[in-house]
């Protein structure tokens, strides 16, 4: 039995070279592409400009990624949807559309579950199921476009799952989402998040794209990171920091560090001192997050003043710093949270 081929998460030449294996012309390609990608058909049966006899080869020998949508919760604070997708195989992933004055920005899911086991995440409980490919990725941002009717301006790899433990399938989904013969979104405007995977850091800065890099960071030293971060048993606070140097020297994209704020944890004046040291020098800006509580673990928010003196203490060390503002609250706003609500309720079903 021949295994079908993915066909949204090939690029051009990829395509064009299956055409060929097919006894198409070379032409063909670009079309099937086009709709795929420009005009994100859902089904070979769309393709209007394409012969049946086509159709019916690619429906034998090929596959459209196409996700389901399973449930949207819409927050009626700020207008935040958060989708719930079906994939082909039952399993189920988040993504989340945040609307914004400079556009529309979309959080997205890079694997189904996550082996990281970060202590704050609802994403990372079950633990991992598998990476996503290319086009179950790019679908996410797709299908959520075609619900609003609006384009899509900024990508977040932020949503379930560490990008870096799914680093080729995360470096195609970029090369497609960024061409100009798709939807063309600029590397300027995609942030990939990480807890820390040291090589794959330095890697990425190697490849030299033009994305943010933003290092879920957490702690201000090795001890506390530990305590969080099961990743940082792997890779010391220190040398995740050289990573970000050296990531910024490669680009010249300045970093990102997400500081999750869980009361009497993470948010003394203590750890406000410790963090400007670790990372002054650096071109980065700092991200406060108050905590999401999620009923498995007993991580509470840090209260409002005591958010706020660790946002001034950072500024006063001249570090660029700003408290993220919390959407979709009302909406199991948290990573993971939606997905792991889901499952719960189709077990007991």
């Amino acid at each position: 039995m021949t295994t079908k081929k993915d066909i949204k998460s090939m690029n051009l030449p990829e395509l064009t070279a299956f055409m060929e294996e097919l006894g198409e012309k070379a032409f063909r390609a670009k079309q099937i592409y086009q709709w795929i990608h420009e005009k994100q058909a859902d089904s070979f049966e769309e393709m209007t400009n394409i012969p049946k006899s086509l159709k019916e080869t690619l429906n034998g020998t090929a596959y459209l990624t196409s996700l389901k949508k399973e449930e949207v919760q819409t927050s009626r604070i700020d207008g935040t949807k958060k989708y719930l997708f079906l994939l082909e195989d039952g399993n189920v992933i988040e993504s989340v559309l945040m609307r914004y004055k400079h556009g529309n920005s979309v959080c997205i899911s890079s694997q189904v579950g996550c082996r990281m086991g970060c202590r704050f995440c609802a994403s990372t409980l079950d633990g991992l199921v598998r990476g996503l490919s290319p086009g179950e990725m790019l679908d996410q941002i797709y299908q959520i476009g075609k619900d609003i009717g609006e384009r899509i301006s900024n990508v977040v790899v932020m949503g379930t799952g560490e990008p870096l433990d799914n680093y080729d399938n995360l470096l195609r989904f970029i090369e497609l989402l960024t061409d100009e013969n798709g939807i063309h979104i600029s590397q300027r405007n995609i942030t990939v998040s990480t807890c820390g995977i040291v090589p794959k850091m330095r890697e990425l800065a190697d490849k030299k794209l033009a994305i943010t890099l933003a290092l879920s960071l957490h702690a201000s030293n090795q001890e506390k990171r530990m305590e969080l971060m099961p990743v940082a048993n792997k890779y010391d606070i220190y040398e995740v920091i050289d990573a970000c140097r050296y990531y910024f020297k490669k680009t010249g994209r300045r970093i990102t560090f997400e500081y999750s704020l869980a009361g009497g944890v993470n948010d003394t004046d203590e750890d406000a001192d410790e963090l400007s040291k670790l990372i002054k020098g650096i071109n980065c800006h700092v991200n406060l997050i108050p905590v999401n509580p999620i009923k498995e673990r007993n991580y509470v928010q840090s209260n409002a003043r005591v958010i706020e003196a660790f946002k001034n203490k950072l500024e006063k060390n001249c570090i660029n710093v700003t408290i993220r503002r919390e959407m979709g609250r009302d909406i199991d706003g948290a990573c993971g949270q939606l997905r792991k609500r889901y499952r719960e309720r189709t077990t007991k079903e």
